[in-house]
Parts: structure tokens; sequence; C-alpha cells
């Protein structure tokens, strides 16, 4: 069973607490545990099923309370959305109305920030992934609005990342010129090759799909999670052309 089955259902499972919670009760949802397993004839694992939902409600909401932000959805950003996502057409009214009932909450987006963020407390690296995909659909008009970077910065405090992890984040989120591989890859222009080496594979490590998923990343966003990976290689590949080593 995908992900999207598991988050709106008529069957009883596994309950979650907090504005996520509430929100999937205001849309008659109920969170399915009895089918999910981690891997194909393993035994079920109800902190990962929780952690994957999580993760993807938050997505859902934080990019409803993005749109928001800007004051308004262009095509563009439903495309990134659909992107990001992978939904399958016959689970898209479901999430549709995950979407549009985040919009019409009279709460802010932080309580779902913080939620997610001591959901995935000791996983940083799941939270940038979630942030990236963010960042994808904020950029899907190829700009960010004034009002959706704010946002952006505002839900990496809440997540816990500094300045220079933001700017990673949204530096791979650039194409062409504007990409800076240095911040990219989190080192300073003058930084050794060696160093400019371990931050690339510690990045490739820390950001592979297989890890991501194994601490409740659902495998539907694997195709943004190997596009992260693949900018992080580029942009290891662009400085070590220019630096000959």
């Amino acid at each position: 069973m995908s992900i999207w089955g598991k988050i709106v259902g008529g069957a009883a499972g596994l309950a979650m607490g907090g504005p996520i919670g509430m929100l999937i009760g205001a849309v008659g949802g109920h969170f399915v545990d009895k089918y999910y397993r981690e891997r194909e004839g393993e035994e079920p694992d109800p902190e990962r099923a929780k952690r994957s939902i999580g993760f993807t409600i938050a997505v859902i909401v934080l990019g409803a309370k993005m749109a928001k932000a800007d004051g308004q959805v262009t095509p563009d950003e439903v495309r990134a959305f659909k992107d990001v996502f992978q939904v399958p057409p016959d689970e898209m009214k479901n999430v549709s109305r995950i979407f549009n009932q985040a919009r019409k909450d009279a709460r802010g987006f932080e309580p779902y920030a913080r939620q997610v963020a001591g959901m995935f407390k000791g996983a940083p690296e799941v939270l940038e992934e979630l942030l990236w995909c963010l960042a994808h659909i904020a950029r899907a008009d190829d700009r960010i609005h004034p009002d959706e970077l704010d946002y952006l910065r505002r839900v990496a405090d809440i997540f816990g990342f500094d300045e220079a992890t933001f700017e990673r984040v949204t530096q791979l989120q650039a194409s062409g010129d504007a990409a800076d591989p240095y911040r990219i890859l989190g080192v300073a222009r003058e930084a050794e090759p060696e160093e400019i080496k371990r931050a690339h594979r510690r990045l490739v490590v820390e950001h592979h799909p297989d890890k991501l998923i194994a601490k409740g990343m659902p495998e539907e966003f694997i195709k943004v999670a190997n596009e992260k990976v693949a900018a992080i290689n580029a942009a290891y590949e662009t400085i070590r052309r220019e630096r000959g080593f």
C-alpha cells in the first residue's frame, strides 16, 4: 500500500496527535498502519509509519501555508507540487482535500513545523529534504517571492538550521550561473581539495535516498531525493574541474 492510501482511509490505525493529527481528523481520515511494512516481507514498524506519514502531511501542509504566504498558487507551482509528490491520479483528490483544509486553517504554519521537527529531531537530513521540497515548489516559476523566502527562513529556524545550511538548501534550488557550487557543498572558496572531497562524500552519504527512507522519508519522494544528490555531485564536479584535482 502506498503512502497515499494510508493517509486518508476508513480503517482505524495508529493515532497521531498534535496539529497534524487534528488536520487529518478534520478531513475525516485515519492513519492506517496495519499493512505498513518497511520493505517487502519485513515486519511492520509503527514508528517509521508515523514518521513517513508525518513527513508527507508536513510537506502538503507547509506547501499550502507557503502558497498562502504570497497570496496565490501559480500553475507552475501546482506542477512542481505534483512533481515533488508523485501523486497517483486516484489519490489526488485526497491530497487536495488536505491541501485546501490546511489553507483554510486559521492556525499559522509554526505548530506544524514544530511537530514535524520534533518527529525528526535525530534526523536533520530528513528535515533538510523537507525544506528542499518546499524550496523546489517555491522556485517553480523561476523565482522565489520575498514572502516565500521569508517563510522558508522561518521554517528553517524552527527546524534548527543555521544560515549556512539554509543557504546551501536554497542554492541547491538555483540553476545555471546562479548556483554557487561552494555554497552547495558548504565549503569556503579557499578550501583545500581534501576538505572539498570530504564535504562532498559526507553530503552524498547523508542524503542518499536509501538512508533517508530508512529514517522515515516515504519512498514516494525518492525522485526529488535523487535530484538533490545529483545537484550535490554536479557542484563537486564543477569545483573539481575548475580547481584541477
